[in-house]
């Protein structure tokens, strides 16, 4: 028998804080002594983490192994499926892509192979670890593809894991959502859930202890906890649904402008968090040409689908509007990935890797043609950045399938061991890279955002947070807020119960 003792968290909905709550049993488990491991069987995310041997998994199995404290593996994130145009995904299978599928194809031909790739990669975990944190994803209650699902019920089936059932309070209804699920369930998997956690709460409790007590006696289902909204966990995210979020936190003034232009297949949009903790950035993620205004940095990320996403931007108004705003020298311009192959001259996809298009002009702002390929390059990568007169040693990640070779004289921003990365020009106010993370690496930022304020006529900040730390102190507050409101006692109990009980149970 698998020494391993599982625990699934499954929500009412997408972005109900499955994974927040996720990771913070990760770190608590970890804390409490105990060798942890997360899993999410099947992932579906733009925002993508590259593990040490150069695969790619979602990213909050990536944040979830950091706060267990171990080193992310692909079996942690077995399947991952990354939309790339409508009704079609890439699929990723630990941690390199196994082909482009249409959601019915998903469905109907990848089903049994899925289950084996699962049920495989979670046999692995299971015989390493002493806890295993598996999330679930969207809703248990889909009773429209619960026959052929791969990441709820049927994985909690197949592990013996009780459930957690999470519901977010904000957005109104919660009791109704929570009830709704588990009427929804067939009754073998209402009884493997062992009670729900408010998430995101705000207010007074008292004032919703009656409810509280009316869905235990109704359900016969106890509230584990009440969760409070936290509102600075800077803690990456998976999913564009956070993004709504995002844009209401910085609504103040802030001395320094950055817009981020959000195309409709942004990924990893995570690599702009680290402007967020800084006490002089406002960061506004842009979709149309009328709210870019005056910004002092713009900011092109990753995209899923980098020749759809730059007509996008055309059609939008948005790439003249840029090129009008860097030309005259009023803000600093960077582009990530596809980004960066977005502000080359030419993009060519004679495979159809990401797009039917086969070949697309592109912003023409660096000398350079990109041509996607069909396999994808996954590395985590070093490089020394020649920027503002200073040498920088920086850290970063890449996931890309297009490979980018200049057309004219050669001006790159990374010098690396075996080649070079990216473009920067003379004045520095135009990069282009590969590397997903350069701004967590805290002297780049510093380095960028000083010389944004210089152009104003502002002061250095020389003291600027570490958000590598910050996030650290982010999985530490999940845990130490989660300890105080969920009743873990009764928690450890039920996993206990579950494992002496699972030799009877239906899988």
């Amino acid at each position: 028998m698998n020494k391993a003792l599982p625990l699934m968290i499954q929500g009412t909905s997408s972005d109900a804080g499955k994974s927040a709550i996720a990771t913070a049993f990760c770190r608590i488990f970890a804390q409490d002594g105990y060798k942890t491991a997360p899993f999410k069987s099947q992932n579906m995310a733009l925002n993508s983490y590259v593990t040490l041997d150069g695969k790619e998994i979602g990213r909050a199995q990536g944040v979830q192994a950091e706060a267990a404290g171990i080193v992310a593996t692909v079996d942690m994130n077995p399947i991952l499926i990354k939309p790339s145009r409508e009704s079609e995904s890439q699929i990723v299978v630990r941690g390199e892509p196994y082909g482009n599928m249409k959601a019915t194809a998903y469905r109907s031909d990848f089903y049994h192979e899925g289950l084996r790739i699962i049920g495989e990669s979670y046999e692995r975990l299971a015989a390493s670890y002493e806890r295993i944190v598996i999330e679930g994803a969207g809703s248990p209650a889909e009773v429209n593809l619960n026959d052929r699902e791969l990441v709820n019920m049927r994985v909690a089936r197949l592990t013996g894991a009780p459930v957690i059932l999470v519901a977010d309070i904000e957005r109104g209804g919660v009791f109704a959502s929570l009830v709704g699920t588990l009427q929804l369930l067939e009754p073998e998997d209402r009884e493997r859930v062992i009670g729900v956690i408010i998430n995101r709460f705000r207010g007074d409790l008292s004032l919703l202890k009656p409810g509280l007590d009316w869905f235990e006696q109704y359900t016969g289902k106890p509230v584990l906890g009440v969760v409070p909204f936290l509102p600075d966990l800077w803690i990456d995210a998976e999913d564009s649904l956070i993004l709504q979020r995002y844009q209401g936190q910085q609504e103040a003034q802030r001395e320094l402008d950055i817009a981020v232009i959000r195309y409709p297949r942004i990924s990893n949009f995570t690599d702009v968090d680290p402007f967020r903790v800084e006490p002089d950035c406002r960061v506004r993620f842009v979709t149309k040409a009328e709210e870019l205004g005056a910004p002092d940095l713009i900011v092109l990320p990753g995209s899923k689908n980098t020749i759809e996403d730059l007509d996008f931007l055309r059609q939008s108004g948005l790439a003249t509007r840029i090129e009008t705003i860097w030309r005259a020298g009023r803000c600093q311009l960077i582009g990530i990935c596809g980004g960066y192959q977005m502000l080359g001259s030419e993009i060519r996809d004679p495979h159809g890797v990401e797009s039917p298009q086969q070949m697309s002009k592109g912003l023409a702002l660096i000398p350079m043609v990109t041509t996607m390929e069909q396999k994808k390059r996954t590395v985590l990568s070093k490089g020394t950045a020649r920027f503002a007169g200073q040498s920088l040693e920086l850290e970063g990640y890449e996931i890309h399938m297009g490979q980018s070779i200049y057309t004219d004289s050669q001006s790159p921003f990374l010098v690396m061991e075996d080649r070079f990365d990216g473009y920067c020009d003379e004045s520095g106010t135009l990069i282009g890279t590969y590397f997903h993370g350069i701004f967590h690496n805290d002297s780049f930022r510093t380095l960028l955002l000083n010389q944004l304020r210089a152009k104003k006529g502002l002061a250095p900040i020389e003291d600027r947070p570490s958000f590598v730390a910050l996030r650290e102190q982010g999985y530490d507050l999940l845990a130490e807020t989660v300890r105080k409101h969920v009743r873990l006692d009764l928690i450890e109990k039920k996993m206990r119960q579950f494992q002496q009980e699972g030799s009877g149970r239906k899988r």
